[in-house]
């Protein structure tokens, strides 16, 4: 008999994560960045959110098929990946929309925004907070819930091997994608990669995968 509990989380969260991509298209800058190479999947946030949705829907395979032990299996390694993603991105844009807006946010493009004889730079292209929260921060909530109240923790071999080569590989496959699509954008979906070089941005895309693996051993670690 599935938990209703986690019936209701599961469905929720899907039906939260659906809404905040679907919502793309009511944004003013969807038209610009679905004509560049990579669209919004040049974004890790989008990334992250499409981890956290197909987590969420094998939550619910689970919650239905509670003996299918192969579609269990494919949850916790969803969840690996989805966890310290979501965790990260939350971690990153939040503290940089309060404190530093201009380096995560794209500025308006000409013509979408009022038309004005000032000579300032145009107004950052801010998200309604409905669809901000729906993209970055009901994801990792959703996933933080469902692992600590109906998951348990991962084994130490899994810690200790499993998740620095998820870790490895999700951080490499971003990298390298995030600067295919620059090379033909000529411009990246984070402004503070686009002002810094490659070397600094080798750097933060290390730095990032390691915060990545530091909160996915913290948060196994106080797991109850």
């Amino acid at each position: 008999m599935p938990r209703p509990e986690a019936l209701f989380l599961h469905g929720v969260a899907v039906g939260v994560v659906t809404y905040g991509f679907i919502s793309l298209r009511t944004l003013p800058m969807d038209g610009w960045i679905r004509a560049q190479k990579g669209g919004h999947f040049q974004f890790l946030t989008i990334q992250g959110l499409a981890a956290a949705w197909l987590t969420m829907v094998l939550s619910l395979g689970c919650n239905l098929l509670p003996s299918f032990t192969a579609l269990r299996a494919a949850k916790r390694a969803s969840l690996m990946i989805a966890l310290p993603l979501t965790f990260v991105i939350s971690v990153v844009y939040w503290s940089l929309l309060l404190f530093f807006p201009s380096l995560i946010l794209q500025r308006e493009l000409p013509g979408l925004s009022e038309p004005s004889s000032s000579s300032t730079l145009p107004a950052l292209a801010r998200i309604p907070l409905d669809i901000d929260l729906s993209l970055h921060l009901a994801p990792v909530v959703a996933l933080l819930a469902d692992f600590i109240f109906f998951e348990k923790k991962y084994t130490k071999k899994q810690v200790q091997i499993g998740s620095p080569l998820v870790v490895l590989a999700c951080g490499t496959w971003y990298a390298c994608w995030v600067e295919y699509c620059a090379s033909y954008n000529h411009t990246f979906p984070y402004p503070f990669l686009t002002e810094n070089p490659f070397n600094i941005r080798v750097g933060i895309y290390t730095f990032v995968s390691f915060l990545a693996w530091s909160c996915f051993r913290l948060m196994n670690a106080l797991h109850p």
